[in-house]
């Protein structure tokens, strides 16, 4: 049985597998050609994979950032990281982790069959990450076996269908249509992003991708260069603070700190133009074989796919995206540290990925300050959401990491709350409502559907 999950879990988690079986599906659905149904697949299959690489890249290259960053100013606390904490959780919640996410898919598919929230999400490894969560705190509450799984996986099939939901209007706006949704559970902090760049952008926001260089600088257009320079003028400032002696001792194996901060500059954009072009490859492949889908098993159905998947509409957002959300981590860590108790320090991997994604969603809303302000809120937010949701994770909570990204601390902490003040009832009572309160949606548009024939 074990073994079983095991294989189970790998194949669930892996984007790569999951999204390109999705494809299969759709296209088969259509009915289309054997050839066709081949290339589209492995087109699909290998985009991910292509994303997969450029992320572990640029994870890579961030990893030394962070350990530069906190030697050279002297820092610690609790780095929000959600693959150091899922490790650490997968070795006592492993069997409920996997049986949360196996049944929590067949939710969020169910949901988006029988509701109005029409999105499949298809990041495998965030659904694996926001499984153990819940499996974490559901037993904290003191649910076990069949109830656990069960409401478990309500629990996550909902989460799944409501964070893309969220924040689809923002999609529509930067994509120009309807076709792709966002899936991945930073999605509070992102539609926080668009609101607030609807409230500062203005009537006619400048985006940052209209950003006027003088003639001289007009290469710093292209999105690489001005990415590698830009990184390696803040690897080499870090580096320095941090001293050679420190970085040719532990993080370069012997390599002078200059030239090794400039590789890693170097890296982190090598990763991000591997990033752009497999969302490319994705995007041409898996909008049409999931029409089959939409249209054969779950009607108007829009897949919901990774942070990186909105990278393209903006790059120089992503850049300034990053820093903003970074620059409020390190703000709101020096809060922190004046007031005293839990200091969460800002985790670069987070940071980039969130930051990045609420940096062009805030663009697409209110421009170069939309981008600017909404992702430095994000940066905020992710910072002082992991204070509130440590204490609901029982022993996990005093683990030297925690969950980082705002969906994870959100309904965490919704959870821990029910489970904290209301018991396991409370925990219950609040699932149903919400799943109730989704499926009234439908009978909302069917009166206003009879309402518009009545006026007819």
């Amino acid at each position: 049985m074990n073994k079983v999950l095991s294989v189970l879990v790998d194949i669930l988690r892996e984007p790569s597998i999951l999204v390109a079986l999705m494809a299969l599906i759709g296209l088969l659905a259509q009915k289309k050609k054997l050839p066709d149904i081949i290339k589209g697949t492995t087109k699909t299959f290998v985009g991910f994979l292509v994303i997969a690489a450029g992320a572990g890249i640029l994870q890579n290259a961030l990893a030394p950032f962070g350990d530069m960053f906190q030697h050279a100013f002297h820092v610690k606390g609790v780095v929000p990281n959600n693959e150091a904490i899922v490790a650490i959780a997968l070795t006592k919640y492993g069997t409920n982790t996997a049986l949360i996410m196996f049944f929590g898919m067949i939710a969020n598919i169910l949901i988006a069959r029988f509701t109005r929230f029409k999105y499949i999400f298809l990041t495998g490894h965030h659904t694996l990450y926001m499984a153990c969560m819940i499996a974490v705190i559901m037993t904290v509450a003191g649910f076990t076996t069949a109830p656990l799984i069960i409401l478990g996986a309500i629990a996550l099939g909902i989460i799944m269908s409501l964070s893309p939901a969220m924040l689809q209007p923002f999609m529509r706006k930067l994509t120009g249509n309807d076709n792709v949704a966002l899936g991945h559970f930073g999605g509070v902090g992102y539609a926080l992003s668009g609101l607030v760049g609807k409230a500062v952008g203005g009537k006619n926001p400048k985006s940052t991708e209209d950003i006027n260089f003088p003639k001289g600088l007009g290469f710093l257009r292209d999105s690489t260069v001005s990415i590698a320079l830009t990184m390696a003028v803040i690897y080499i400032i870090v580096a320095l603070f941090a001293g050679p002696s420190y970085i040719q001792g532990h993080l370069s194996n012997g390599q002078n700190y200059i030239v090794f901060s400039l590789i890693q500059a170097g890296t982190f954009a090598a990763g991000v133009f591997i990033i752009l072009s497999g969302v490319r490859l994705v995007l041409a492949e898996i909008v049409p074989a999931f029409k089959g889908i939409s249209t054969k098993i779950v009607p108007n159905a829009k897949p919901a796919l990774d942070c990186p998947i909105v990278y393209p509409f903006a790059p120089n957002a992503v850049l300034i995206g990053f820093f903003s959300s970074f620059v409020g981590g390190i703000v709101s860590m020096l809060i922190m540290t004046f007031t005293g108790g839990v200091i969460i320090l800002p985790g670069v991997v987070p940071h980039f990925f969130t930051g990045a994604t609420a940096g062009v969603l805030g663009n697409a809303t209110g421009g170069v300050r939309g981008s600017v302000i909404g992702s430095f809120v994000n940066g905020i937010l992710i910072s002082f959401l992991p204070v509130f949701l440590m204490p609901v994770l029982g022993d996990l909570g005093f683990a030297n990491s925690t969950f980082s990204d705002a969906d994870f601390g959100v309904a965490g902490i919704f959870l821990g709350s029910l489970a904290n003040h209301g018991g396991k009832g409370a925990i219950i009572v609040g699932i149903l409502v919400v799943l109730a309160i989704m499926f009234l949606f439908n009978f909302r548009k069917k009166a206003k559907d009879m309402n518009s024939d009545i006026k007819a």
